[in-house]
């Protein structure tokens, strides 16, 4: 894993003018928009990225963006990998690992989300400020490379507090209306039966998802920041559930995608 790492590495380095980001940036379903924000310097597709995986999900475009967005150098994939994709939680996870190796401190997170919680509406933004990995695995389990992190790194703030409170005081300001709760992830692809949707809600869940938890996993194990930011675009709350498309998802989410890419915006340029 190391010598992929630094192979990967290196190689974006060469592609990019040894360009240093600060803050990496994953964008979800129907989220690519933030990337128009960002002033790009060096775009490369993810075929040509040394061991990178390629991403198969419609709406995920296969790119990483390398540029300036609210004063920062950032790094953004515009589109992600899932597990019901057939990846493992390594590939998943590997571009963390490389955003870390080229100097990444803070890490942002957005997704398109089932609704839970039963005040939440279609089309609002939570932010993420804790989750419950419900995948059957974990991206740390194997070896640990001390060179990557500790061996059992600390959850009890997976998503940072005061990047939490910059962000709602930014929604406040500009009379964004948004709500905090906890991600659940699970693997997908299908989306939750009625029961799941009540199991998940009875556990502590918010709001469910397929992806975002192995990414944050990790990032708290090399020791980024990390803030998440969830588009609620179906609603998994008892008498409302309806059945729901990916297509329908994503439309929702790009509805939505401006307020949260404001936002996003602001907190990277509080940093």
């Amino acid at each position: 894993m190391l010598e992929q790492i630094n192979f990967t590495t290196k190689s974006i380095l060469e592609k990019t003018n040894q360009f240093k980001p600060q803050v990496g940036i994953i964008l979800g379903t129907g989220l690519g928009g933030l990337v128009k924000e960002i002033a790009a310097e060096f775009v490369l597709p993810y075929q040509d990225i040394p061991h990178f995986p390629v991403s198969t999900v419609e709406g995920h475009s296969g790119k990483l963006i390398f540029g300036e967005l609210g004063g920062k150098k950032v790094m953004a994939m515009q589109g992600r990998f899932h597990f019901y994709e057939g990846y493992n939680m390594q590939e998943i996870t590997f571009p963390v690992r490389v955003m870390k190796a080229l100097g990444v401190h803070t890490l942002c997170v957005s997704n398109a989300s089932g609704g839970m919680n039963p005040t939440f509406e279609i089309g609002e933004i939570m932010i993420i400020n804790d989750h419950i990995n419900l995948f059957p695995t974990n991206p740390l389990i194997g070896k640990n490379y001390p060179e990557l992190g500790p061996r059992f790194p600390d959850m009890s703030e997976a998503y940072d507090k005061k990047l939490i409170a910059s962000a709602l005081q930014i929604a406040k300001t500009h009379q964004i209306k948004v709500s905090q709760g906890c991600y659940a992830g699970l693997t997908g692809p299908c989306f939750e039966t009625p029961a799941e949707y009540r199991y998940i809600s009875r556990i502590g869940a918010d709001a469910v998802g397929m992806s975002t938890v192995p990414e944050v996993i990790v990032a708290k194990h090399s020791g980024m920041r990390v803030f998440g930011i969830s588009i609620i675009t179906d609603l998994g709350v008892e008498g409302k559930i309806v059945e729901v498309t990916h297509e329908e998802v994503q439309h929702i989410a790009a509805t939505a995608e401006p307020k949260m890419s404001l936002i996003v915006k602001e907190v990277i340029k509080q940093l």
